[in-house]
């Protein structure tokens, strides 16, 4: 080399690169750890939009819970609301999956009246990269989770 020239040498390079190794080392887990909390987050958050609307549906239309979830969804040709296109939720959330969560919906048997007067949702993750809760909610409208396996009413109330 010239006593004149600029640059890095390599040594100086591969210590950069070291360096930019380590903190990716420590930065990646936390990163995803922060993604699992947050779509953990929205599944519950979702979980309590879906409760309302069942209140709002049964409100509404003075019928009892809905049939099933696709009817708390807007309607599809953009006309008015009703029965069975409530405009409740969001299409997103009624197609059943939002945040790597998976969202099903289980009606009660209807009454002599033709009226349902139960329900509960559950909320899956997709898999452990997304989520690794499982939580349920019914007409309590309490959110009960469960680490391991699908959640029920019987699960324990999560806080807040």
């Amino acid at each position: 080399m010239h006593k004149g020239s600029k640059g890095f040498s390599l040594i100086e390079l591969l210590i950069v690169v070291a360096i930019l190794l380590v903190i990716a080392a420590i930065a990646i887990p936390n990163f995803l750890h922060s993604k699992v909390a947050a779509n953990q987050a929205s599944a519950v958050a979702s979980l309590r939009s879906l409760n309302t609307a069942e209140v709002a549906y049964a409100s509404t239309y003075s019928s009892g819970f809905s049939a099933n979830m696709v009817y708390l969804a807007p309607p599809t040709s953009g006309g008015n609301p009703n029965s069975t296109a409530a405009g409740f939720i969001d299409s997103v959330l009624a197609a059943g999956a939002k945040s790597g969560y998976s969202f099903a919906y289980s009606a009660g048997a209807a009454d002599s009246l033709g009226r349902i007067n139960s329900f509960n949702f559950i909320a899956v993750p997709m898999n452990s990269f997304v989520g690794r809760n499982y939580y349920y909610i019914d007409q309590a409208g309490v959110i009960r989770m469960n680490a391991s396996t699908t959640a029920g009413a019987s699960d324990s109330p999560i806080g807040g």
